[in-house]
């Protein structure tokens, strides 16, 4: 099942990688770990994130579907 994502707009860690614990559970974009993804992050393998707010990191929507796209293909 395709997970519908937004034209644009904003993504959260758990929104990406997934969160089972959630109340409804969170089904993966990346189904990786949150280390493995930060670890993407700074080898520059998976796109690099925004700032909203002091503790508020989030990426851009756009950067997560060429991600998929880019993987998928």
């Amino acid at each position: 099942m395709a997970i519908p994502l937004p034209e644009t707009g904003y993504l959260r860690l758990p929104q990406i990688v997934g969160n089972p614990h959630a109340e409804p559970p969170i089904p993966a974009l990346i189904p990786v770990s949150k280390s493995t993804w930060w670890a993407g992050v700074r080898s520059g393998r998976y796109p690099k994130p925004v700032k909203l707010g002091e503790r508020i990191t989030a990426w851009r929507v756009e950067d997560i579907r060429a991600l998929i796209a880019k993987v998928s293909s």
